[in-house]
């Protein structure tokens, strides 16, 4: 890494570290602003209207190969991720359900070795270690009782946006399209791909007070349209399975808005689970080099994209 191109990728990495954050505030507006028990319709309310929005200011749309690609991108990453995010913000403690999270960046290398037939680094594969040992510390030994089915939806959430972020690398973006566009075409396919779902299991939506407004207007625009602008642009610049240890960023900011605005109580141990998960995070970001070759693009130059693509 060069010390013109060392600000590029560091500044990247630190604007794309926004989107887990901000993340981390979602399961806190969820439990005290939102209509209770409504994850598909919060679901649904998160994305499509951003979506619609961005595809208003874009004026982009898919067509050829990308229809399909869009379709699978927006499901993985939206449509499948939002509602079971949500679930498990519904029946976990915030701290608790973000942390989950933090195992999406072992899916991601099992994903990356699949899809991308990249072998990952030993470095890499410690720090996936290392952040399942600090889930576990803040998941198994917390003081808060767990749910069965809110854990299983956020270890699968986690894997589905380890799966869209991996292949939302290997595809790249159409020439000429932007990250604003793509994350436009991902929302609303993932808020169409909800909405029929939504109506089915939930019925009609529920009654919207003001603070359920705000909890939502702050979710469209702050916590998805920005945030994942934000996501898809680190992805285009900078490692699919670098980017994704960045997610365990959330957990820490969930962990620390429910201690500061919700009084939730955090032991010894799971403190030192955070930590670890912050020390996951980090050396996620490392390279991995070997004598005359890379197993990563080099830090400022475009990702990678297949041949094929």
């Amino acid at each position: 890494m060069t010390t013109a191109t060392r600000p590029s990728y560091a500044g990247t990495l630190a604007l794309t570290a926004l989107t887990p954050i901000v993340w981390g505030s979602t399961y806190a507006v969820t439990t005290e602003l939102l209509p209770p028990d409504r994850p598909l319709f919060t679901a649904l309310m998160r994305a499509l209207p951003a979506g619609l929005v961005l595809l208003a200011l874009t004026r982009v749309l898919p067509h050829g190969k990308w229809l399909g690609r869009a379709a699978v991108l927006g499901v993985l990453n939206i449509g499948v991720f939002f509602p079971l995010l949500f679930l498990a913000a519904y029946r976990l403690p915030g701290g608790v359900a973000g942390v989950l999270g933090a195992v999406a960046p072992i899916f991601a290398l099992g994903f990356a070795a699949v899809l991308l037939a990249e072998a990952p680094s030993r470095r890499k594969a410690i720090a996936g270690v290392v952040g399942v040992v600090g889930v576990s510390l803040v998941v198994l030994r917390g003081t808060a009782e767990l749910d069965v089915i809110g854990v299983f939806a956020g270890l699968a959430g986690a894997a589905s946006m380890a799966a869209g972020t991996v292949l939302t690398q290997k595809w790249g973006r159409p020439e000429g399209v932007g990250p604003l566009a793509m994350t436009g075409w991902q929302l609303t396919v993932g808020g169409l791909f909800i909405a029929p779902l939504a109506l089915v299991i939930e019925g009609a939506p529920p009654a919207l007070d003001g603070q359920a407004v705000g909890g939502y207007l702050y979710l469209g625009i702050i916590g998805t349209a920005l945030a994942y602008w934000l996501w898809f642009r680190g992805i285009s610049r900078v490692p699919a399975t670098s980017v994704v240890f960045l997610a365990l960023l959330s957990p820490v900011s969930a962990a620390v808005i429910g201690w500061i605005t919700l009084g939730q109580a955090l032991t010894a141990l799971q403190i030192v689970g955070f930590g670890v998960a912050l020390a996951g995070t980090v050396l996620g970001q490392i390279p991995s080099r070997v004598v005359g070759t890379s197993t990563e693009p080099i830090a400022g130059a475009p990702a990678r994209v297949p041949a094929n693509a």
